[in-house]
């Protein structure tokens, strides 16, 4: 006869003993982590230093110049529009202004030059005022940088544009005949006093780029601003042929005083208006580069 054998009783666990999941808990509270371990764990490299403020600032103007990479579109209004506009002045109203489109071209390109750069400074507070208004400037001020590269970065990116409208309107001004008596350094040095000045006026766009709420009001506002010190200098006409009441608004323009030093570098000479320039550049940043970064910082 076959005997089954009883079934072995179980295994029980002590009344006070926990369960499987509250031993694990119960060791896990009773054995924390040193704070070595855990910094350790989470961060397995060393921290990288804090950026510098040129570091900073030219990674964010590589931002700008990347912008144009992906929308080569922007650069028309630094190429095809100074060619438009040189074109178009020099053989509309040379020959009624100075006889002949050769002669007037020798006093023309300077001043259209300042006007051409002039002019496209506007759009850095228009692209300012567009990241502002994607929420762009939000994340940069969560960054652990120098608070103005943002703006510093963008105005630098901005500088290449002027560059590059600088360099085409002068080619341009060649090809048709224009001889500047300083050669090419007096060519160089007028285009960079025109690139210090046009960023020191760059400060008052970035302003405007933070107080407007649309980019179409920042191009409005900034055209009836650029428009009266542009046409109402001696970019085009000597301005003794002004009545007087024009010319000491003339006299103060510091456009004026722009468009003076660059035809005197360009024809060899050192222009006492290059030290005016120089204190309209100082007097535009000490207002507006301040006012800039308080709106940065508070922008909501």
């Amino acid at each position: 006869m076959t005997t089954i054998a009883p079934a072995p009783a179980p295994v029980t666990a002590p009344d006070d003993a926990p369960a499987p999941a509250e031993r694990v808990g119960h060791r896990a509270a009773a054995t924390p982590l040193p704070a070595d371990t855990l910094r350790s764990a989470l961060a397995r490299t060393p921290r990288p230093p804090r950026p510098s403020a040129l570091s900073a600032s030219l990674t964010h103007g590589w931002r700008a110049l990347l912008k144009i990479k992906h929308v080569p579109e922007q650069l028309f209004d630094v190429t095809a529009f100074p060619v438009m506009l040189t074109l178009l002045f020099t053989y509309l109203f040379g020959g009624a202004l100075a006889g002949s489109t050769h002669d007037y071209l020798q006093f023309f390109l300077p001043g259209i030059l300042v006007q051409t750069v002039v002019m496209i400074t506007m759009y850095t507070g228009i692209g300012l005022n567009i990241d502002i208004e994607k929420g762009v400037f939000d994340r940069f001020r969560s960054l652990p940088t120098w608070r103005p590269a943002a703006v510093v970065g963008a105005l630098l990116g901005d500088a290449v544009r002027y560059t590059i409208a600088s360099t085409v309107v002068v080619l341009l001004g060649l090809a048709l005949g224009f001889r500047p008596g300083g050669g090419l350094l007096g060519v160089a040095g007028a285009v960079l006093l025109l690139l210090t000045f046009s960023f020191s006026l760059s400060w008052i766009w970035t302003t405007l780029g933070f107080v407007l709420r649309t980019e179409k009001s920042v191009m409005g506002v900034s055209m009836m601003i650029l428009f009266p010190l542009t046409f109402a200098s001696n970019i085009f006409v000597d301005p003794d042929t002004m009545p007087p009441w024009l010319q000491r608004f003339v006299d103060v323009n510091p456009i004026t005083h722009l468009v003076a030093a660059v035809r005197g570098l360009m024809d060899g000479e050192v222009p006492g208006e290059i030290g005016w320039v120089l204190l309209a550049c100082v007097v535009l940043v000490a207002a507006f580069a301040p006012l800039t970064m308080r709106l940065y910082s508070t922008k909501s």
